[in-house]
Protein backbone atom coordinates (compact mmCIF):
# COMPACT_ATOMS: atom_id res chain seq x y z
CA UNK A 1 0.00 0.00 0.00
CA UNK A 2 2.85 2.20 0.52
CA UNK A 3 2.84 2.89 -2.99
CA UNK A 4 -0.43 4.29 -3.75
CA UNK A 5 -0.08 6.18 -0.41
CA UNK A 6 3.00 8.34 -1.83
CA UNK A 7 0.51 8.50 -4.97
CA UNK A 8 3.56 7.11 -7.44
CA UNK A 9 0.93 5.69 -9.85
CA UNK A 10 -2.17 7.80 -9.19
CA UNK A 11 -0.20 11.61 -9.55
CA UNK A 12 0.59 12.59 -13.10
CA UNK A 13 4.20 13.27 -14.13
CA UNK A 14 6.36 16.28 -12.67
CA UNK A 15 6.54 19.20 -14.97
CA UNK A 16 10.17 18.51 -16.23
CA UNK A 17 9.14 15.19 -17.41
CA UNK A 18 5.09 15.78 -18.77
CA UNK A 19 6.50 16.77 -22.54
CA UNK A 20 9.14 14.19 -22.57
CA UNK A 21 6.58 11.26 -21.91
CA UNK A 22 5.05 12.49 -24.74
CA UNK A 23 8.10 13.10 -26.60
CA UNK A 24 9.27 9.32 -26.20
CA UNK A 25 5.90 7.31 -27.19
CA UNK A 26 5.91 9.81 -30.39
CA UNK A 27 9.78 8.82 -30.93
CA UNK A 28 8.49 5.24 -30.38
CA UNK A 29 5.97 5.69 -33.46
CA UNK A 30 8.60 7.84 -35.63
CA UNK A 31 10.95 4.85 -34.86
CA UNK A 32 8.80 2.28 -35.77
CA UNK A 33 6.84 3.70 -38.54
CA UNK A 34 9.68 5.19 -39.81
CA UNK A 35 12.04 2.53 -40.34
CA UNK A 36 8.98 0.45 -42.39
CA UNK A 37 8.76 3.36 -44.80
CA UNK A 38 12.90 3.10 -45.24
CA UNK A 39 13.14 -0.57 -45.83
CA UNK A 40 12.37 0.04 -49.29
CA UNK A 41 11.27 -3.69 -50.16
CA UNK A 42 14.93 -4.82 -48.87
CA UNK A 43 14.53 -8.54 -48.38
CA UNK A 44 13.61 -9.51 -44.54
CA UNK A 45 16.00 -12.28 -42.68
CA UNK A 46 13.64 -15.09 -40.78
CA UNK A 47 15.45 -15.77 -37.28
CA UNK A 48 12.85 -18.15 -36.45
CA UNK A 49 15.19 -21.53 -34.93
CA UNK A 50 13.63 -24.87 -34.52
CA UNK A 51 13.39 -24.43 -30.83
CA UNK A 52 10.83 -21.47 -31.73
CA UNK A 53 9.22 -23.82 -34.02
CA UNK A 54 8.51 -26.06 -30.84
CA UNK A 55 6.44 -23.57 -29.14
CA UNK A 56 2.88 -23.87 -29.18
CA UNK A 57 1.03 -21.02 -30.47
CA UNK A 58 -1.49 -20.00 -27.22
CA UNK A 59 -3.34 -16.69 -28.45
CA UNK A 60 -4.03 -16.41 -24.75
CA UNK A 61 -0.99 -14.38 -24.24
CA UNK A 62 -2.89 -11.89 -25.73
CA UNK A 63 -3.57 -10.52 -22.78
CA UNK A 64 -0.06 -10.33 -21.63
CA UNK A 65 0.78 -8.36 -24.71
CA UNK A 66 -1.56 -6.14 -24.78
CA UNK A 67 -1.37 -5.57 -20.97
CA UNK A 68 2.16 -3.86 -21.32
CA UNK A 69 0.74 -0.49 -22.98
CA UNK A 70 -0.95 -0.08 -19.47
CA UNK A 71 2.55 -1.65 -17.69
CA UNK A 72 4.79 1.18 -19.55
CA UNK A 73 2.43 3.79 -18.89
CA UNK A 74 2.13 3.21 -15.46
CA UNK A 75 5.91 2.72 -14.86
CA UNK A 76 7.46 5.44 -17.09
CA UNK A 77 5.56 8.19 -14.87
CA UNK A 78 6.47 6.57 -11.92
CA UNK A 79 9.95 6.63 -13.10
CA UNK A 80 9.54 10.00 -14.21
CA UNK A 81 8.91 10.63 -10.45
CA UNK A 82 12.43 9.40 -9.01
CA UNK A 83 13.80 12.72 -10.07
CA UNK A 84 14.78 14.85 -13.00
CA UNK A 85 18.05 13.61 -13.29
CA UNK A 86 17.20 9.86 -12.77
CA UNK A 87 14.36 10.29 -15.36
CA UNK A 88 16.69 11.71 -18.00
CA UNK A 89 19.25 9.24 -17.60
CA UNK A 90 16.46 7.03 -18.32
CA UNK A 91 14.79 8.51 -21.53
CA UNK A 92 17.85 9.26 -22.92
CA UNK A 93 18.60 5.18 -22.25
CA UNK A 94 14.94 4.59 -24.11
CA UNK A 95 15.86 7.02 -27.02
CA UNK A 96 19.09 5.80 -27.37
CA UNK A 97 17.87 2.24 -27.37
CA UNK A 98 14.98 2.95 -29.99
CA UNK A 99 17.23 4.59 -32.38
CA UNK A 100 19.54 1.29 -32.49
CA UNK A 101 16.49 -0.79 -32.87
CA UNK A 102 15.62 1.64 -35.67
CA UNK A 103 18.70 1.03 -37.40
CA UNK A 104 18.68 -2.78 -37.29
CA UNK A 105 14.95 -2.46 -38.60
CA UNK A 106 15.97 -0.07 -41.52
CA UNK A 107 19.77 -1.93 -42.51
CA UNK A 108 18.89 -5.71 -41.60
CA UNK A 109 15.02 -6.08 -41.93
CA UNK A 110 13.30 -9.35 -40.53
CA UNK A 111 10.13 -11.07 -40.80
CA UNK A 112 8.85 -14.55 -39.41
CA UNK A 113 5.94 -16.65 -40.47
CA UNK A 114 3.02 -16.51 -38.40
CA UNK A 115 0.17 -19.61 -37.78
CA UNK A 116 -3.14 -19.43 -39.74
CA UNK A 117 -6.01 -18.76 -36.98
CA UNK A 118 -8.71 -20.62 -37.61
CA UNK A 119 -10.34 -20.77 -34.03
CA UNK A 120 -13.60 -18.27 -33.73
CA UNK A 121 -12.72 -17.88 -30.10
CA UNK A 122 -11.82 -14.03 -28.58
CA UNK A 123 -8.36 -14.46 -28.07
CA UNK A 124 -7.91 -15.60 -30.98
CA UNK A 125 -9.55 -13.14 -32.54
CA UNK A 126 -7.79 -10.45 -30.74
CA UNK A 127 -4.47 -12.21 -32.21
CA UNK A 128 -5.55 -12.27 -35.38
CA UNK A 129 -5.94 -8.29 -35.18
CA UNK A 130 -3.03 -8.27 -33.97
CA UNK A 131 -1.25 -9.58 -36.85
CA UNK A 132 -3.56 -7.03 -39.22
CA UNK A 133 -2.17 -4.01 -37.36
CA UNK A 134 1.23 -5.42 -36.79
CA UNK A 135 2.88 -6.94 -39.67
CA UNK A 136 5.77 -9.09 -39.49
CA UNK A 137 8.28 -6.54 -39.66
CA UNK A 138 10.80 -4.41 -37.19
CA UNK A 139 10.85 -7.54 -35.20
CA UNK A 140 14.62 -7.85 -34.43
CA UNK A 141 15.27 -6.46 -31.42
CA UNK A 142 12.16 -6.58 -29.92
CA UNK A 143 10.85 -3.03 -28.81
CA UNK A 144 7.77 -4.94 -26.80
CA UNK A 145 10.68 -6.98 -25.18
CA UNK A 146 12.94 -4.00 -25.01
CA UNK A 147 10.63 -1.25 -23.26
CA UNK A 148 8.72 -4.04 -20.90
CA UNK A 149 12.74 -4.40 -19.27
CA UNK A 150 13.24 -0.91 -19.19
CA UNK A 151 10.29 -0.50 -16.88
CA UNK A 152 11.98 -2.76 -14.18
CA UNK A 153 15.41 -1.56 -15.35
CA UNK A 154 13.51 1.99 -14.39
CA UNK A 155 11.90 0.80 -10.68
CA UNK A 156 14.51 -1.97 -9.41
CA UNK A 157 17.64 0.55 -7.87
CA UNK A 158 14.50 2.96 -6.13
CA UNK A 159 14.78 2.38 -2.53
CA UNK A 160 11.09 4.11 -2.17
CA UNK A 161 9.49 1.58 -4.09
CA UNK A 162 8.41 -1.96 -2.36
CA UNK A 163 9.78 -4.94 -3.03
CA UNK A 164 6.79 -6.57 -4.18
CA UNK A 165 6.57 -4.30 -6.69
CA UNK A 166 10.00 -4.74 -8.19
CA UNK A 167 9.12 -8.75 -8.39
CA UNK A 168 5.94 -7.64 -9.98
CA UNK A 169 7.77 -5.79 -12.69
CA UNK A 170 10.27 -8.28 -13.15
CA UNK A 171 7.70 -10.85 -13.73
CA UNK A 172 5.72 -9.10 -15.86
CA UNK A 173 8.52 -7.48 -18.23
CA UNK A 174 9.38 -11.60 -18.32
CA UNK A 175 5.67 -12.76 -18.99
CA UNK A 176 5.95 -10.55 -21.96
CA UNK A 177 8.83 -11.55 -23.27
CA UNK A 178 7.17 -15.08 -23.03
CA UNK A 179 3.75 -13.82 -24.88
CA UNK A 180 5.94 -12.51 -28.14
CA UNK A 181 7.19 -16.21 -28.02
CA UNK A 182 3.85 -17.73 -27.56
CA UNK A 183 1.72 -15.20 -29.98
CA UNK A 184 4.38 -16.04 -32.46
CA UNK A 185 5.15 -11.97 -33.14
CA UNK A 186 9.01 -12.82 -32.23
CA UNK A 187 11.66 -15.12 -32.10
CA UNK A 188 14.24 -15.43 -29.20
CA UNK A 189 16.95 -13.53 -31.24
CA UNK A 190 14.25 -11.22 -30.70
CA UNK A 191 14.02 -10.90 -26.82
CA UNK A 192 17.65 -11.74 -26.26
CA UNK A 193 18.73 -8.51 -28.39
CA UNK A 194 15.79 -6.46 -26.94
CA UNK A 195 16.83 -7.23 -23.30
CA UNK A 196 20.44 -6.84 -23.96
CA UNK A 197 20.20 -3.36 -25.61
CA UNK A 198 17.72 -1.87 -22.56
CA UNK A 199 20.66 -3.53 -20.07
CA UNK A 200 23.49 -1.62 -22.74
CA UNK A 201 21.50 1.52 -22.94
CA UNK A 202 20.96 2.22 -19.56
CA UNK A 203 24.76 1.52 -18.51
CA UNK A 204 26.11 4.40 -20.72
CA UNK A 205 23.14 6.35 -19.98
CA UNK A 206 23.68 6.10 -16.21
CA UNK A 207 27.43 6.24 -15.97
CA UNK A 208 28.11 9.03 -18.75
CA UNK A 209 26.63 12.86 -19.19
CA UNK A 210 25.11 11.29 -22.39
CA UNK A 211 21.73 12.79 -20.85
CA UNK A 212 22.57 16.45 -20.44
CA UNK A 213 21.78 17.47 -24.01
CA UNK A 214 18.85 15.69 -23.77
CA UNK A 215 17.50 17.27 -20.19
CA UNK A 216 18.43 20.69 -21.74
CA UNK A 217 16.23 20.09 -25.00
CA UNK A 218 13.52 19.33 -22.60
CA UNK A 219 13.90 21.65 -19.80
CA UNK A 220 14.80 24.12 -22.17
CA UNK A 221 18.02 24.66 -19.75
CA UNK A 222 20.79 26.50 -20.88
CA UNK A 223 24.82 25.65 -20.94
Amino acid sequence: MKLLKDGYVLKLAPRYAAFSLVFAFLWNSLIYNGAIALQSGRPALDMTTALEEAIPFQPGWIVVYFGCFLFWGVNYILISRRGQEVWFRFLTADLLAELICGLFFVFLPTTNVRPEIVSGGLFSQLTAWLYQIDPAKNLFPSIHCMASWFCFIGVRANRRIPLWYKVFNCVFALAVCASTLFLKQHCIPDVIAGLALAELCWFLAARTPLYRPIERIFTFKRK
